[in-house]
């Protein structure tokens, strides 16, 4: 008798579990979309930061000073932007991940955002602000990617089971093919016989052996639900970004529809008391590739750990001047902009700039003097540190002395003739000349606190930082560009120098470490402000290197060895490779 073999189907169904997962992954990025657009809007009508934010700051807070350092040399100015970018995509790939698995165990996609408010709250309360409302939008969030999961999983549902009916029945229990009596496939029965195959079933054909194989029994794959159940799950789908969307856009939106009467460009800065002159002719040479002496708004460096622009309305604007004085009081802006106003000539300069860095800037500032402010509030005598606090919570920590010295410290509503700013601080920051900005340029500052430095510490102090920091002589080569092309022959040289609050005496330029040359230097207006510095040489064709220094009024000239910015600020000379052509 032909031997007979039967082929059994296993329990994998490779398509049916692709497009389970395609649905998953779909269920996953929507719910976490919909709670993050609708913790977006809450957070606009809450006016508190979106839970990303909340995150975000939280991570930045809480990180070892080490790896924040790494991250700023890897990313520079881009870091804000790739940690809430990498948060953004955390968010939705663990998502997703918990889409696939909450169809087959929905419990497991709510306890995933059960797990994604948790992180929330708790990055609210270890965020530096005091915000405590910003919990209200990660509740919202996470309510709003609830109902979005349970909506798209009984969509989802209906759109799956007629596939997955029709597999069952298909394969029958555990996977083993569609059933038949004992010994229609021809199994031999109770009794050793064997019966045909039944109507309809796979023939036996001889081989070349004259054994019989029979053809495997399959069944047609069962397809994808087609009619309501597909096109039910598309438009929940749909509906449910869209919702999402909307939220999100409206929470973008809001903010400067519900800002009230104190945006920018309804605030009208008044005349200073006592303007400056124009600026004197010669400030600025004019050289092809060299940096204006008045740095524009717009190219003006931005360094804070802000993660997102506060959008501060002036009208509710206020500034708290208390601790350690004898008359604390609180400011407003229109008692702010009624006081005497004066225009200061003022370069500002990054702690974290490297040599040769564009992290620094020069403008004419407007504000009211920060000694006045001081002086009305009626500082104790070892009261050593103002710690300043900006909107989102960050603080600062400037020496008394150096505001009330005489220097052009300014509590600052200005900069180039116009009011600061979002992104610069408005409505208000602090601006001292000769300090690096991280112990004295607090932007969007909304609290002053006369107290010492042996008793609290400033953001940047708590992470090992220096406390003082005043601004070393520094110089750069502007041009040539590094690696820039010149003609061979005659070649200017330019850049800037600054010693802020000392002044720059001299700049020295060499070629091929050659004998140094004395530099020719700009006008400037102060002792406060960066001065333009060139030079002419004559170079043959071929690659070239030019380094710079500089002398202040002190007659400190920069030193030669590169210094890391870490922790008071950077030092050496800048170096730039030419080629003559």
């Amino acid at each position: 008798m032909p031997h007979v073999t039967t082929e059994t189907r296993g329990t994998r169904n490779p398509p049916r579990d692709r497009r389970r997962t395609v649905v998953g992954t779909v269920v996953g990025l929507l719910s976490v979309g919909a709670s993050l657009g609708a913790a977006e809007l809450a957070s606009a009508l809450t006016r508190t930061a979106p839970p990303v934010v909340a995150v975000g700051d939280a991570v930045v807070d809480n990180t070892p000073p080490a790896l924040m350092e790494l991250a700023i040399s890897l990313f520079g100015t881009a870091d804000k932007v790739v940690l809430l970018s990498g948060i953004a995509v955390v968010l939705l790939g663990v998502g997703a991940v918990l889409g696939v698995v909450a169809l087959r165990r929905p419990a497991v996609g709510y306890a995933g955002l059960a797990v994604f408010a948790a992180a929330g709250i708790a990055a609210v309360l270890l965020r530096r602000a005091d915000e405590p409302g910003a919990a209200i939008p990660v509740l919202v969030g996470a309510a709003a990617g609830a109902s979005a999961l349970a909506l798209l999983l009984r969509s989802a549902r209906g759109y799956l089971r007629p596939a997955v009916e029709a597999a069952a029945a298909a394969d029958g229990p555990a996977g083993t093919g569609p059933q038949a009596p004992a010994g229609s496939r021809g199994v031999p029965d109770a009794q050793g016989s064997q019966d045909a195959p039944a109507p309809g079933a796979p023939q036996d054909t001889p081989d070349a052996h004259g054994t019989g194989h029979a053809r495997a029994a399959h069944a047609p794959e069962p397809g994808p639900a087609q009619g309501p159940g597909r096109r039910g799950f598309v438009l929940t789908a749909a509906g449910v970004l869209a919702a999402s969307g909307t939220a999100g856009a409206l929470g973008r939106l809001l903010p400067s529809a519900l800002g009230g009467t104190g945006g920018r460009s309804a605030t009208a800065l008044p005349a200073a008391a006592e303007p400056l002159a124009p600026l004197p002719s010669g400030t600025d040479l004019g050289v092809p590739g060299l940096s204006p002496f008045s740095t524009p708004a717009e190219d003006f460096y931005r360094i804070d750990t802000a993660l997102t622009v506060p959008r501060v309305d002036a009208s509710r604007w206020t500034l708290r001047v208390h601790g350690m004085v004898d008359r604390p009081f609180e400011i407003d802006m229109e008692e702010l902009l009624g006081l005497p106003l004066v225009e200061a000539d003022i370069t500002l300069t990054c702690v974290s700039n490297q040599v040769g860095g564009d992290l620094a800037g020069n403008t004419r500032w407007l504000g009211h003097p920060l000694a006045a402010l001081l002086r009305r509030a009626g500082v104790h005598a070892d009261a050593d540190q103002i710690l300043s606090t900006s909107q989102d919570g960050w603080t600062c920590g400037t020496p008394t002395e150096v505001v009330m010295d005489g220097r052009d410290a300014l509590l600052a509503v200005g900069m180039g003739g116009e009011a600061l700013t979002p992104v610069h601080g408005y409505p208000a920051r602090m601006v001292v000349p000769g300090l690096y900005g991280f112990v004295s340029a607090t932007k969007w500052v909304t609290d002053v606190k006369l107290t010492r430095f042996a008793d609290e510490q400033a953001y940047w102090a708590q992470r090992g930082w220096a406390v003082r920091a005043p601004i070393k002589t520094m110089s750069r080569v502007d041009v040539p560009a590094p690696l820039g092309r010149v003609g061979s022959g005659e070649v200017v040289l330019a850049g800037v120098a600054w010693a802020q609050h000392r002044g720059v005496d001299a700049v020295e330029v060499r070629v091929d470490d050659g004998a140094w040359q004395t530099a020719e230097l700009a006008r400037v207006p102060g002792i406060d402000t960066w001065v333009q510095w060139v030079a002419e040489t004559v170079v043959d064709p071929g690659q070239h290197t030019v380094e710079v220094r500089a002398t202040d009024s002190a007659d400190r000239t920069q030193p030669p060895e590169r210094v890391d910015p870490v922790p008071n600020g950077a030092t050496g000379w800048h170096r730039v490779r030419f080629t003559a052509e």
